[in-house]
């Protein structure tokens, strides 16, 4: 059994999408981030770094925080959507790699500039709002003529859809990038998608773009 610390964001998301596609069994508990759960002592004893999400596999005695470290670990652990080895492998480490560094980290302070605080840093939004643009471009130069972001579907893939489900967060229109659109349509009809999106608890449809 593992124990799910998260909250309804996109890392905490992309975790709870993991867990149900490889069908492990877990509990999920809510750490609301909104009220500062996410410091409280028994939380920061989990993690102490004070951040969403965790985990605590009971089977290995393994404790662990960061959404990427989890998806690789759980990877491993089950052996499934992460090649052993060869091109794909390192490709699909790359492509987490992009999502961690680049995509999540852009997208998260284009949240706070373009939708949270709107009007209050005009330099900064305009440097988000590119950089995002930018962002999704390579993601749709990715995805040309691919279903998924390496050969087959995978934990790069888990880990980029939730940020991309954020679009409107964005100031993004997915019909100027049709590939990303596809990808992700593509993904919301998977099951293991739709459970995941409801953990810790429902919010509302998948959105459409």
């Amino acid at each position: 059994m593992i124990d799910f610390y998260t909250w309804i964001t996109p890392n905490g998301l992309k975790v709870a999408i993991a867990l149900e596609e490889f069908g492990l069994d877990y509990r999920a508990h809510a750490v609301d981030i909104t009220s500062g759960a996410q410091f409280s002592p028994d939380y920061l004893a989990i993690n102490p770094g004070g951040k969403i999400p965790a985990i605590i596999d009971h089977a290995t005695g393994i404790t662990l925080k960061e959404s990427g470290a989890i998806l690789f670990y759980l990877a491993e652990k089950t052996g499934r959507f992460l090649p052993p080895s060869g091109a794909a492998r390192h490709q699909t480490i790359e492509w987490s790699m992009w999502q961690a560094a680049s995509f999540a980290p852009t997208l998260g302070h284009a949240h706070n500039f373009l939708t949270y605080n709107p009007g209050m840093a005009p330099f900064a939004e305009e440097i988000f709002r590119r950089d995002t643009q930018r962002l999704y471009e390579t993601l749709d130069a990715r995805l040309e003529g691919r279903d998924y972001l390496v050969d087959d579907y995978s934990i790069a893939d888990m880990a980029t859809w939730p940020w991309v489900s954020r679009f409107a967060r964005h100031k993004i229109n997915l019909a100027d990038y049709p590939n990303v659109r596809s990808w992700y349509l593509r993904l919301a009809l998977r099951a293991a998608v739709k459970r995941g999106y409801e953990v810790p608890h429902v919010t509302g449809a998948i959105p459409l773009p």
